[in-house]
C-alpha cells in the first residue's frame, strides 16, 4: 500500500545532522515547522512525535478536558477518538457524508448539546471536509481540530490547504503517509497566532524560555534527524501529490462503469491528497482475494467503526446506530494509490480489478 522513500538527499540530511551532535531541539524541527506552516496557510507549526500525540495536544491547547464533549467521526483511525478519552473528555460519535465520507454538518448538529466544546473533523483518505464546518463551529462557539493525519497538501474549496482551516490542525508522518520523517513523527498547526506560542511550549513540558513549566506538557518532541529528512520531504510534496493525482484519474477512467463498485468522490473545487483510493465495493472479500492472487496489497478502511470497538464497550454509543457508517465501513476497499508506482504497475492494477469485477 505505500514505499517509503528514501534517497541521497534525505540520507545527506540526516547523516549532517546525527554528525552536527545537535539531535534535539535544534535548528531543523525549528525550520521544519516554520516551513510546514508556510506550505499549510498556518501561522504556527511545530513537529512532535506522531499524528495521535499531535491531537492530545491540540485538546489540551483548547483546554479540553473533563466534563467537556468532542464530536468525532466513527469512521476513521482509532486515535481520533482516543485522544479525547485521554485528555478526559468525552467523545461522541457522529455519522458521515454519503457521498464523500466526511463528516457530516447535519449529524453534528444532531449531536449538538451545551457540552460541545469541539469537533475534530477527519479529512478522510485526504479528501477535505466541507467548508460549512468552519461556520458552523464559528456560530457555535466550537473549536475545529483538523484530523489532517491524511491529508498533507489537500486544498479545500476556499482554496486553504490542510492544516490553514481549524483552530489546530494534526498530521501524522507515519512510513505510509504522503509525507513521512523516517520513523513516527507528527506535526501541530494553528491559524491562531493566541496558541502559537503555547504550541511550541506543551510539547517541551510546558516550559518557556527561561525553562519554567506554565502548563501541563510533556516531552512530546521530534528528533532533530526526522525534521530533517521531513524537510527534504516537504519539497518534493506537491510532486508527489501530482502523481497520486495522476493514478487516482487513471483508476477513474478506467473503473468508471463497473458493476458491483462505487468510485471516490472528490467534493467540487477541491484538491484531494488521495492518501488512499478507495472503493466501496458490494463483496469486498472477492475482490481482496483476486488482488491478493495478483500480488497487490489491498485493505478494508475501516472494518469496525471506532463506536463499536472493544474500547469503547462501556460508551452510551457502543449499539448506537450510524447509518451509513455502518453500512460502508466493512465494505472499503483500498488500492495502491502511492507515487512511487510505476505505470506498469497501476495498468496490472487497473487489469486485476476490471477482471476480477467482469467476471
Amino acid at each position: 500500500m505505500a514505499r517509503p522513500s528514501w534517497d541521497d538527499e534525505m540520507r545527506q540530511a540526516a547523516m549532517k545532522t546525527l554528525d552536527s551532535l545537535h539531535w534535539v531541539k535544534g535548528p531543523q524541527g525549528k525550520a521544519f515547522g516554520s516551513e510546514f506552516a508556510t506550505y499549510s496557510d498556518a501561522v504556527q507549526g511545530t513537529p512532535c512525535q506522531s499524528g495521535s500525540v499531535a491531537l492530545w495536544a491540540a485538546l489540551r491547547l483548547l483546554e479540553i478536558g473533563p466534563g467537556d464533549e468532542v464530536l468525532v467521526p466513527s469512521l476513521t483511525y482509532i486515535a481520533t477518538a482516543t485522544c479525547v478519552s485521554l485528555a478526559g473528555a468525552t467523545p461522541v460519535f457522529v455519522d458521515v457524508e454519503s457521498d464523500y465520507w466526511c463528516m457530516d454538518l447535519a449529524a453534528l448538529e444532531a449531536a449538538r448539546t451545551p457540552n460541545t466544546k469541539a469537533i475534530i473533523a477527519v479529512h478522510l483518505f485526504g479528501q477535505m471536509c466541507d467548508d460549512d464546518l468552519v461556520k458552523w463551529c464559528d456560530d457555535h462557539g466550537i473549536a475545529y481540530i483538523e484530523d489532517a493525519a491524511q491529508a498533507h497538501g489537500a486544498v479545500a474549496r476556499n482554496g486553504k490547504k490542510a492544516g490553514g482551516i481549524g483552530d489546530v490542525a494534526c498530521f501524522s508522518f507515519f512510513p505510509s503517509k504522503n509525507l513521512a520523517v523516517g520513523g513516527e513523527g507528527g506535526m501541530m498547526t494553528t491559524r491562531r497566532t493566541d496558541l502559537a506560542a503555547r504550541m511550541d511550549a506543551l510539547v517541551n513540558h510546558g516550559r518557556d524560555a527561561r525553562l519554567e513549566s506554565h502548563e501541563v506538557g510533556s516531552n512530546l518532541r521530534m528528533s532533530e534527524v526526522s525534521a530533517a529528512i521531513g524537510r527534504v520531504q516537504l519539497k518534493r510534496l506537491d510532486r508527489w501529490l501530482v502523481r497520486r493525482r495522476e493514478i487516482a484519474a487513471t483508476y477513474h477512467a478506467a473503473f468508471e462503469g463497473l458493476n458491483g463498485i462505487l468510485l471516490p468522490r472528490v467534493r467540487p473545487d477541491t484538491k484531494h491528497a488521495w492518501h488512499q483510493y478507495c472503493l466501496l465495493v458490494e463483496d469486498p472479500d472477492a475482490l481482496r482475494a483476486g488482488l491478493d492472487q495478483a500480488n497487490i496489497d489491498s485493505r478494508v478502511y475501516y472494518a469496525t467503526p471506532i463506536h463499536r470497538q472493544q474500547v469503547y464497550a462501556d460508551h452510551p454509543q457502543f449499539a448506537a446506530e450510524l447509518p451509513i457508517t455502518d453500512s460502508i465501513a466493512h465494505r472499503l476497499v483500498a488500492i495502491p494509490v502511492h507515487h512511487q508506482l510505476s505505470e506498469a504497475e497501476v495498468q496490472h492494477i487497473v487489469q486485476t480489478v476490471c477482471g476480477i469485477l467482469t467476471a
